[in-house]
């Protein structure tokens, strides 16, 4: 493997990692209010824009970063949608 292909992965994993203390926090106090439903929505389909252009490239990195992101986004939608409005 190429050193680039190292930051790739590396990038990767940070890049999934970004939401995962929102859902957290969200599961943990069952509150997403002040998460905006417009911005949820631009990172899923900025997501599915980025996979497409991973799968066609083939692009491992930028897909498995962006399939993380995007159940991670899917989470926060089911959430804002779910849990009760306070």
């Amino acid at each position: 493997m190429h050193w680039t292909e190292y930051f790739g992965y590396i990038g990767a994993f940070l890049s999934a990692v970004t939401f995962m203390p929102q859902v957290w926090l969200a599961w943990k106090t069952k509150s997403v209010g002040d998460l905006s439903l417009g911005m949820l929505s631009i990172v899923f389909i900025s997501v599915v824009v980025w996979l497409v252009y991973a799968f066609a490239l083939g692009l491992l990195p930028v897909i498995i970063a962006n399939s993380i992101v995007g159940v991670l986004a899917i989470i926060l939608l089911y959430f804002k949608f779910t849990f009760p409005k306070k």
